[in-house]
């Protein structure tokens, strides 16, 4: 059974540790701690609204398919403040792709993860999580603001519907494996 590691980064309250939650088979492990007052000057909470607590650390969660092959997904969901961002390093080890989640109302939050993962060459996809009161960009529109390639996948989804989380990680899965192909395919041809 193939076992991948999948990482699910973005700014500070796009709905990481939501999307991890929906989709996880097992109770997903999270690092969640109370947002207080000490923070106040620290954590951006505009636009987020009741947010009350905040990644650490990673939440962990796990999804096992059967078909079309045997696969277990390993879940590595990253914190969103800056405060936290060396933890990505070691939480993107041995990963095989990523998902940037993106919140509308936050935009620039995202640019962070979308170049963090080009310069390592860690293939990902963007998925918008659509928020009732978040902004209704085109696609176009997100693609130029977060100057995104044309290869790198695009969706839109809700974190707390299982099927709409589960179509974006599957689509990243379907992308890390072809890219993996064309790297594999790309390699060969050079020796030889």
């Amino acid at each position: 059974m193939a076992e991948l590691k999948l990482v699910i980064a973005g700014g500070f309250g796009v709905g990481k540790t939501t999307l991890v939650g929906t989709i996880s088979e097992i109770t997903p492990l999270t690092t969640e701690e109370v947002l207080t007052t000490a923070s106040q000057d620290t954590d951006d909470l505009e636009g987020i609204g009741g947010k009350t607590t905040t990644t650490v650390a990673m939440d962990f969660g796990r999804i096992t398919f059967d078909q079309p092959r045997p696969m277990v997904l390993f879940l590595f969901g990253t914190p969103g403040q800056e405060r936290f961002w060396f933890m990505w390093d070691d939480l993107s080890l041995g990963a095989v792709g990523a998902v940037v989640l993106v919140d509308t109302r936050h935009l620039e939050k995202s640019f962070a993860a979308v170049t963090y993962f080009e310069e390592r060459d860690i293939p990902f996809v963007v998925a918008v999580n659509e928020f009732s009161d978040g902004y209704q960009y085109t696609e176009q529109e997100v693609r130029a603001a977060l100057e995104l390639s044309p290869s790198v996948p695009y969706l839109t989804c809700d974190a707390r519907d299982r099927s709409s989380a589960l179509a974006v990680v599957i689509t990243l899965v379907q992308h890390s494996l072809a890219a993996a192909k064309s790297r594999s395919l790309t390699s060969h041809g050079a020796h030889t």
